[in-house]
């Protein structure tokens, strides 16, 4: 496994699968993150609010079965180990090292996670940073791929019968994704959140 006590990081290309053109971000993040740390950081570039449950489904070193990492549940057959219990550096141990996420368990958004470079940490840049990317991410609960590609036929016309319910849907979402223009997304405007801070708030009623 790779050393993180050293100023390590890790560079993903996270890419949603099933909508053309691609949706997909740039990240580097710290080699000591743990899965959940990951998870959080998907969110958060890729314009997810976290609703919904995920789970990362890879095969680590020396193990035949896939392990299911996420956040447990008991209704499932399988166990899933928590995210944060698992560091990324004990399955992503080399470039090229992929792993599928999926995110919302209904609508059933699919994401193909790659790790593209191990650097050295930069002096006085802030971690973890989206450095590039496109396309904005579709709005939550609007019904996986084929919901979101009626959603953007509809708002793309203001003569269609369900324009002003579909606008109102989007404006519910407050700041999140009203105005919604698919093909915008901006790096530098990605903003962080603590992962230990966003596990209080999930797991303990933090406000």
């Amino acid at each position: 496994m790779i050393n993180t006590k050293q100023n390590i990081i890790f560079q993903f290309r996270f890419e949603l699968v099933g909508i053309e053109p691609l949706i997909w971000r740039r990240v580097q993040v710290p080699s000591r993150y743990s899965f959940w740390d990951l998870h959080v950081a998907i969110q958060d570039s890729m314009g997810w609010l976290d609703y919904h449950l995920h789970v990362f489904r890879v095969r680590m070193p020396h193990k035949r079965k896939i392990t299911e990492i996420g956040i447990p549940e008991d209704s499932y057959e399988e166990p899933i180990i928590p995210g944060w219990e698992i560091k990324i550096a004990e399955y992503f141990t080399e470039p090229g090292k992929t792993a599928p996420y999926e995110y919302d368990f209904g609508d059933g958004w699919d994401h193909n996670i790659l790790l593209e470079g191990i650097l050295l940490k930069e002096e006085g840049v802030e971690y973890p940073k989206c450095v590039a990317g496109e396309r904005a991410c579709p709005p939550e609960d609007c019904g996986g791929v084929p919901g979101y590609y009626e959603l953007i036929k509809i708002i793309s016309d203001p003569n269609h019968r369900e324009y002003e319910e579909y606008i109102s849907w989007l404006k519910g979402h407050a700041k999140n994704y009203y105005p919604y223009n698919p093909n915008e997304f901006y790096p530098d405007q990605v903003y962080f959140w603590n992962p230990k801070k966003r596990w209080r708030i999930a797991f303990s009623q933090e406000s």
